[in-house]
C-alpha cells in the first residue's frame, strides 16, 4: 500500500505542476500591456493635488481594466476629472503616459514619486528613448 501511494505521488505533482502552468497561462491570456504610466489619486484631493506616482501598469485586452500595486482600476465614464476608479474602494485615478516635460498634471506642479522598478527606464523616456510597449508610438 505504502509503494502506490509513493508511485501515486509523482503523477500527483505533476498534475499539480500542469494545472498551475494552465491557470498561469489563461490568467496571461487576459493581460495584454504592461506600460510605464502616471497614476494620480484624485479622491479627496483639489484638482490634481493628489498623490502621483510614475509606476508599472498591467492592462487587460479591452483595456478597460488596469492592474496597479495590488489594485484593480477600471475605466470610468462621467467622472470629473478621473478615468478610472479602484473596483473595491471607490477611489478615482487619473492614468495616462507619463510627459517629457514632466507637466503630467494640468493645474498643479505636484511632482511624482518614481517607484523604483521603472526608475531607469522613466530616465531613459526622459532623455527622448521611447518607452518600452510604446516605441512605434
Amino acid at each position: 500500500m505504502a509503494g502506490t501511494a509513493l508511485l501515486a505521488r509523482p503523477r500527483m505533482l505533476a498534475g499539480l505542476q500542469l494545472e498551475l502552468r494552465r491557470q498561469a497561462a489563461a490568467a496571461s491570456m487576459f493581460i495584454v500591456a504592461h506600460r510605464v504610466m502616471f497614476v494620480q489619486l484624485k479622491t479627496g484631493y483639489d484638482t490634481d493635488k493628489g498623490p502621483a506616482w510614475i509606476s508599472h501598469v498591467r492592462f487587460s485586452r479591452s483595456w478597460q481594466t488596469a492592474y496597479w500595486q495590488g489594485k484593480t482600476l477600471r475605466r470610468g465614464r462621467g467622472m470629473f476629472d478621473a478615468n478610472f476608479y479602484d473596483v473595491e474602494t471607490e477611489e478615482e485615478y487619473w492614468l495616462s503616459g507619463p510627459h517629457r516635460d514632466r507637466a503630467d498634471t494640468r493645474y498643479s506642479g505636484i511632482r511624482p514619486e518614481i517607484d523604483d522598478d521603472v526608475r531607469q527606464v522613466y530616465e531613459a523616456f526622459l532623455r527622448g528613448d521611447p518607452l518600452p510597449g510604446r516605441e512605434h508610438g
